[in-house]
């Protein structure tokens, strides 16, 4: 849903704030905000859009397309967009930016797909896991919409960070919900993810039956630096995102399926290189 405006601060949410996660109520403001914004389009973005490579002609799946600056910006690049949100107020947000270009549809991904097996070549989920407490069913959706071969490729909050957001700190390796407050443009969010350690996370992928090609802990775009001269170097030296890169198998029982190796972002589609090391370990939607 390229969700995440900057890293949330652990406030306390009012009893009057109204539901979590309510998009459909603030969808205009945070919209507005996300557009230009450090984290969203000067690193959550660029880096999905390396991740993807090449994607003239492929048919791309925006699981949580938002307002759809992504799907945008796929789209430029020649692929055919499908884009789905739970929240009917951002895609009308992006019914006015993509028109007819884009086909859009109110889904959740907790639920099943309208779409039928192996529609998409890429599943691109932006910022959207998180959001979810049990991923099974929403892998098991994508993994089904994916043809043999294609890709899923995902950011996630770090879990690194997400450890962070609690004083005392939680439980690193169980599964457990933080809440806090966005405040944009005078309106107050209150918003609600779930936090996973990073073998829980590998292991949900791999139960999907997808094959893992690569992590990513990519760096801000350096011309960033001198719009954000005092948020670029924080972004720049800590954690803040995870990217991945996971592969369906081209057939049931071919090829090794095993977990794959920490591997640099790929530069398109079937381009896999030699195993290499993650770009940076303790880096960075």
């Amino acid at each position: 849903m390229d969700r995440a405006i900057d890293v949330p601060e652990p406030l306390p949410l009012a009893t009057d704030q109204g539901p979590v996660n309510d998009y459909d109520r603030f969808a205009e403001a945070y919209s507005a905000e996300n557009e230009n914004s450090l984290v969203n389009a000067s690193y959550e973005r660029p880096a999905m859009l390396a991740l993807a490579g090449d994607v003239a002609g492929r048919r791309i799946l925006d699981a949580g397309c938002g307002s759809g600056p992504l799907s945008a910006a796929l789209l430029g690049r020649g692929a055919v967009v499908t884009g789905i949100d739970v929240s009917a107020g951002m895609l009308a947000l992006a019914g006015r930016r993509l028109g007819d270009d884009v086909d859009l549809h109110v889904a959740d991904l907790r639920e099943r797909l309208p779409f039928a097996d192996g529609s998409f070549d890429d599943v691109v989920a932006s910022l959207v896991l998180h959001y979810l407490e049990d991923w099974a069913p929403a892998l098991a959706e994508l993994r089904r919409v994916l043809r043999p071969g294609g890709r899923l490729i995902a950011s996630v909050e770090h879990p690194f960070v997400a450890y962070t957001f609690q004083d005392p700190r939680p439980d690193y390796f169980a599964t457990t919900s933080y809440t806090f407050t966005w405040t944009f443009d005078g309106q107050s969010a209150p918003m609600k993810f779930w936090r996973k350690p990073l073998h829980a996370m590998t292991e949900a992928f791999t139960a999907a039956g997808f094959r893992l090609a690569a992590i990513d802990e990519p760096q801000p775009d350096p011309a960033a630096r001198e719009l954000f001269p005092d948020a670029f170097h924080d972004l720049a030296t800590r954690p803040t995102f995870l990217f991945f890169v996971l592969e369906v198998p081209l057939a049931a029982g071919t090829g090794d399926q095993r977990l794959g190796s920490v591997r640099s972002a790929p530069g398109a589609p079937g381009d896999r290189g030699a195993d290499c090391t993650s770009r940076r370990a303790g880096r960075s939607s």
